[in-house]
């Protein structure tokens, strides 16, 4: 099998497909959070801390010098950076959580079937059981 053919029959997995989905998905879903965290979540905790803008938090550790840009610690970004991953992990546990429910409900419905219906006799039992019913008929 070439190079080619064999990348191509790996890129036709379902599995690889389904995780550019979720790649692409995951993507989007952080453009999401990182918007509601600096536009929605962090200024009103800014106002609340005193007009604190958390994105412009930084410590300067050499001064800017003719073209050379200023080193900075910018410990600002990081903290927003910590809160986006904070909600965007709660957020997937929160729907790992709901698909483990739905999990355990489809799970307890199967079980609860599989006990409803009983399970078909031995092979000695119905034979023990066509016996019964021919020594019946000639009575």
């Amino acid at each position: 099998m070439s190079m080619w053919q064999e990348f191509k029959a790996f890129i036709a997995r379902g599995n690889v497909v389904d995780m550019a989905v979720g790649i692409i998905i995951g993507a989007a879903f952080g453009k999401v959070v990182s918007s509601f965290v600096n536009d929605i979540l962090m200024p009103p905790i800014g106002l609340l801390l005193g007009g604190v803008d958390f994105s412009n938090l930084a410590i300067t550790l050499k001064a800017a010098s003719g073209d050379t840009p200023a080193v900075m610690w910018r410990y600002g970004a990081f903290i927003q950076t910590v809160v986006d991953f904070l909600i965007v992990a709660f957020a997937i546990f929160l729907m790992i959580k709901g698909l483990n429910a739905l999990q355990r409900k489809a799970q307890a419905e199967q079980t609860a079937q599989e006990e409803a219906t009983p399970p078909p006799p031995s092979p000695e039992v119905a034979l023990l059981e066509e016996i019964r019913d021919l020594l019946k008929a000639q009575h």
